[in-house]
């Protein structure tokens, strides 16, 4: 891998630490420095002409991650590397993937646009909101998923008579795709939305009273409609509750709202960096490191990808 670079965004430089540790490889040389009114001037140190070049970053909020992103994407680019290949742990702005309302915004599109411009010729991502995000792209476009790491962990908390639970509609594929891995039954979550994380109404489709209830969901943001699916799965009758959630957004009082719910331990991924405050002891954080390392590693070598998920 001598002709392999990889170079990382501020927005979770421990992510790309574990992944470039898990690769045995070392990270680029790169500064992202600040004009005195805030504006972003990424520069990579090292020549990389001719390059298979690899950068890491969420583009979570607040926007100047993906400014930043965007930024090193074109710098590379502008640099005579061979290949770019932008790494993408969590895809910020995804949730705006179709116009379901007159005058908004298609966000995902917006910045498949924007990433495609800057220069980069390849997307490797995990666990997109929508699957459909892909076909936004008119480049290679590796999608991961997550059910890889957290089913043998899941497997491990002794669940008796388990069933896997969709906590939404949109939620399904990905819930069915964690049944399979456990070989178990799958219901779900009928749920009303009002308006952006306020939920009016939740139903179950299914039966879990006296088994063991695993939650799946790609992202947790304000933890609303997981807590009201954990609540709806005690009033069914269900014993324990688990939970698996990919991206840890955990905005406003969500470890507040999880804290008080009846989940009893909720596993999440590293793809969004999780300060200290809040790691409570219900949260179990499981790193996506290896995963991406070895789709990395696959990338690089033109190794296959989809057989990582083979069931």
């Amino acid at each position: 891998m001598n002709n392999m670079k990889i170079f990382s965004g501020t927005s979770n430089l421990p992510l790309t630490r574990k992944i470039v540790d898990y690769l045995k490889h070392h990270l680029g040389q790169s500064e992202i420095r600040h004009f005195s009114d805030g504006e972003i001037s990424p520069k990579i140190n090292e020549s990389i002409r001719g390059m298979d070049v690899f950068i890491i970053q969420s583009t979570n909020p607040p926007a100047e991650n993906l400014i930043e992103f965007l930024m090193m994407i074109d710098a590379a680019s502008r640099a005579s590397a061979q290949r770019v290949t932008a790494v993408i742990p969590y895809f910020g702005y995804a949730r705006q993937d179709r116009k379901d309302q007159p005058r908004v915004s298609l966000s995902a599109k917006l910045v498949a646009n924007l990433i495609s411009t800057a220069g980069a010729n390849r997307i490797l991502t995990l666990d997109l909101h929508s699957a459909s995000i892909q076909g936004f792209f008119d480049i290679p476009f590796d999608h991961l998923y997550s059910y890889v790491m957290f089913a043998d962990h899941i497997k491990k908390e002794a669940v008796a008579d388990p069933v896997v639970v969709a906590p939404d509609i949109g939620s399904v594929k990905r819930a069915r795709a964690y049944a399979n891995r456990l070989n178990t039954d799958l219901a779900l979550v009928d749920k009303r939305r009002m308006e952006p994380n306020k939920i009016q109404s939740v139903s179950l489709i299914g039966n879990v009273k006296d088994r063991d209830v695993i939650l799946f969901d790609d992202i947790i943001d304000t933890a609303g409609t997981l807590c009201s699916a954990a609540d709806l799965m005690r009033n069914e009758g269900a014993r324990k509750i688990l939970a698996a959630c990919t991206h840890a957004i955990l905005s406003g009082d969500a470890v507040e709202r999880i804290g008080k719910s009846a989940i009893s331990k909720l596993f999440v991924s590293d793809t969004v960096f999780l300060p200290d405050e809040k790691k409570i002891d219900k949260i179990q954080v499981i790193s996506a490191a290896p995963l991406f390392g070895e789709a990395i590693r696959r990338i690089h070598n033109e190794k296959s990808i989809s057989s990582l998920f083979d069931i």
